[in-house]
């Protein structure tokens, strides 16, 4: 493997803005959502979370179609995080716009602004905003190589057959510093390889599964940067999780909601109703980093060796999981798993790195 850069690994929160419900068991408003998005990112700052991501979504089960906005609401109450998404669905949007947006929000974060361009997992925003899923590969691969253009901040001439040509087009407005910008991939080849083509930081969304598996692909990241002769640059994982005071506490609390949540997305997708058994069992051997703070930390330092990354972000929200239950994991994160992780690391930092022994 290419040798990795010698920096400390972040640790993020994602969320999708998913729709809770209260201790009654009764859904919330939209408003009230986003509402407490914004508290829980208030408290991760305050507890020493490193980034926190939310994802752009067009469904009623998650609350947040606009992430910048909710960003530029979190920046204000917020001091040291990186803001960013998971992920910007980057095929159905403009990638000016897309650039324009990130750019403002990194003015007023102080420079804490990052962006994670995909093409999602959810396809709802091709007719809400008239695109073909036909086109699905050659919207995204245009509307990245422009975007990647536009993070140089000079003028930039460009043609494809998706939008109107540029020619030496000036984009406001100017950042201070270069925007950061990720590829956010579901784990082909291909996706892995056009992050490297472009010198993209890459993001793994590992959702499901042993996060062994996703090895092949840390390690064709770095193949393809060096033959493409990219600078070597950071690998991030995304995994959902829940962390509470015992494992069976945190198993009990999260599974009626993830029930909910796998049971609905099944049923559009064709997938066979899911048990408790094949939960308990994803929390043991696959993505789901659920359980105490001292198991859930355990976890992370292991996918973190695994696959040799530089960022790990969990996916803290499920379905249905209400406000309070969420607040009590992220403290949990920031308080005792994020420094757990860290010691954990330093006792053998160049395997947790993907350094060279």
């Amino acid at each position: 493997m290419a040798e990795q850069p010698a920096t400390p690994v972040e640790l993020g929160l994602d969320t999708f803005g998913d729709v809770e419900v209260d201790a009654a068991g009764d859904r919330l408003p939209y408003p009230q959502v986003i509402r407490n998005v914004v508290e829980q990112a208030v408290l991760a700052d305050s507890v020493g979370v490193d980034s926190f991501g939310i994802g752009e979504h067009h469904r009623d089960d998650f609350a947040i179609s606009s992430p910048e906005v909710v960003l530029g609401a979190i920046a204000g109450r917020t001091e040291r995080m990186h803001l960013g998404t998971a992920v910007t669905v980057l095929s159905s949007d403009d990638p000016v716009r897309v650039y324009e947006k990130f750019a403002t929000l990194d003015a007023v974060s102080n420079g804490r602004a990052e962006v994670i361009l995909g093409r999602g997992s959810f396809t709802e925003s091709f007719p809400l905003f008239g695109f073909e899923l036909q086109d699905y590969e050659l919207l995204f691969e245009e509307k990245l190589d422009l975007f990647a253009k536009l993070l140089d901040e000079e003028p930039v001439t460009w043609a494809g057959t998706i939008r109107p040509p540029l020619m030496e087009q000036h984009v406001y407005p100017k950042t201070a510093g270069r925007l950061k910008a990720w590829v956010g991939v579901g784990g082909s080849p291909e996706s892995v390889v056009r992050a490297a083509r472009h010198g993209l930081p890459l993001v793994l969304a590992i959702i499901g599964g042993q996060p062994a598996r996703f090895a092949p692909y840390v390690d064709l990241y770095h193949r393809a940067l060096a033959q493409l002769g990219q600078p070597v640059l950071p690998v991030a994982a995304h995994s959902p999780g829940f962390i509470a005071a015992t494992d069976q506490e945190a198993a009990d609390i999260l599974w009626p909601h993830q029930e909910t949540m796998m049971n609905r997305i099944g049923a559009e997708r064709g997938w066979p109703p899911t048990n408790r058994a094949r939960f308990e069992n994803e929390i043991q051997e696959g993505a789901l980093h659920v359980g105490s703070p001292e198991t859930v930390a355990q976890k992370i330092a292991d996918t973190v060796r695994t696959l040799g990354i530089q960022r790990f972000d969990l996916k803290y929200t499920t379905g249905t999981l209400p406000h309070e239950p969420l607040m009590t994991s992220i403290e949990l994160y920031g308080t005792q798993v994020i420094p757990r992780v860290r010691e954990l690391l330093a006792q053998d930092p160049a395997e947790a790195l993907g350094l060279p022994s």
